[in-house]
């Protein structure tokens, strides 16, 4: 079993506490997004999770306290771009805290577990297509050696929520024309730094510039890390063209403070505050109690016997 932690909300930056409270004590429960009072409970124990994949664009929180986890096998996804408060109210200085957390992780756990994420990229008076060439270039710059990868992705407008979202940000109009354009300059940057690059559930075929389709919850990747070989189908749950393979997400939409406003996992607001008002770092849960009516489900998982792993760099 893989742990999603989290495409909902960003665990790593506010709910660090609550995470390693999870882990202490083997579980954790999450609400199932499409029926509130389902509560799947979710084995935490060493042995029956074969991996976790971190989201987040601040790990700052966590950075002291890995030593608690070096039982499990994990990367990051890193999400780095060159937007301002206008895009991303937020998130702390990138020069001063979120470049230096970035450059601390990787030199924590090694380069091959810090994936950054360039995504996703919308073009509007401010952010050009030529802005976002300087941009790369400088995030490439300073991000050398302290990553192996960069996954890309082009905004989607018409995807859950970015409509209302996006609507007071003027972005213009990001044709396949442009987005291949832009897409083979990133590509270029990306290799003169020594940096594969992919994108994260894009319809556009971009292999003749050299950028495959992401897989972003990778089990070949977590066993190329920690040498121990996995067989994961696909996730049925995200987009045709998402190339991830089935994890459990143990994230909650509507309780990701960061505010930005491309976000799809922030629909409603007025429901963000109220979330996270009701977050408690020892309830098993992300936000809340588990109440009267509410149904919880043990999710079955497969275990393997329990070993130490290396906290050395891979």
């Amino acid at each position: 079993m893989i742990i999603s932690a989290s495409r909902r909300t960003d665990i790593p930056s506010y709910y660090a506490d609550w995470f390693f409270n999870r882990t202490k004590e083997g579980f954790v429960l999450a609400r199932n997004p499409v029926n509130f009072r389902q509560i799947s409970r979710i084995s935490l124990a060493p042995e029956a999770v074969d991996g976790i994949v971190f989201w987040t664009k601040n790990p700052s929180p966590m950075l002291g306290r890995l030593g608690e986890i070096e039982e499990y096998r994990y990367y990051f996804q890193f999400t780095l771009t060159p937007y301002g408060k206008d895009i991303e109210p937020d998130i702390p200085g990138k020069p001063d805290i979120i470049i230096p957390a970035f450059k601390r992780l990787s030199k924590t756990i090694g380069a091959d577990r810090v994936i950054w994420r360039y995504d996703p990229i919308l073009i509007s008076e401010k952010y050009s297509a030529a802005y976002h060439v300087r941009a790369f270039k400088k995030l490439a710059e300073e991000l050398h050696g302290h990553t192996r990868k960069v996954t890309v992705s082009f905004i989607d407008v018409n995807y859950r929520g970015l409509k209302s979202n996006t609507k007071e940000l003027a972005l213009q109009e990001f044709p396949p024309t442009i987005q291949i354009e832009l897409a083979s300059r990133l590509s270029e940057i990306a290799r003169s730094y020594g940096l594969a690059i992919d994108t994260c559930a894009e319809k556009i075929d971009l292999r003749p510039y050299g950028i495959e389709h992401a897989r972003c919850i990778d089990d070949k990747l977590l066993g190329k890390l920690f040498g121990r070989n996995l067989n994961v189908g696909k996730d049925k749950n995200q987009r045709l063209e998402c190339g991830c393979v089935s994890s459990v997400d143990i994230g909650m939409y509507n309780t990701c403070l960061n505010g930005c406003r491309y976000c799809y996992a922030n629909y409603n607001k007025a429901a963000v505050g109220g979330n996270f008002a009701r977050h408690n770092p020892v309830s098993p849960l992300i936000s809340g109690e588990v109440g009267e009516g509410d149904s919880i489900i043990v999710r079955e998982c497969t275990t393997r016997p329990r070993a130490r792993l290396s906290s050395r760099k891979n």
